[in-house]
């Protein structure tokens, strides 16, 4: 499986984390760091086996 760089804010009630590079929405939250990436991993996983792996092979552009 290729590598997905994901992206975990924290926001003043907790984290956020989501994926760059997958097709649709894919969002993770908690109230750690690590609960968020967790929770991430899970929705990302979720969203493969939902929708294909074909979910991973978009190409968007740099802005």
């Amino acid at each position: 499986m290729q590598n997905i760089k994901l992206i975990v804010e924290k926001h003043f009630d907790g984290y956020v984390a989501y994926p760059i590079g997958i097709e649709g929405v894919v969002i993770g939250e908690g109230n750690s760091y690590e609960e968020a990436k967790s929770d991430l991993e899970s929705a990302i996983r979720f969203h493969i086996e939902t929708f294909g792996i074909e979910v991973l092979k978009s190409e968007f552009p740099i802005l």
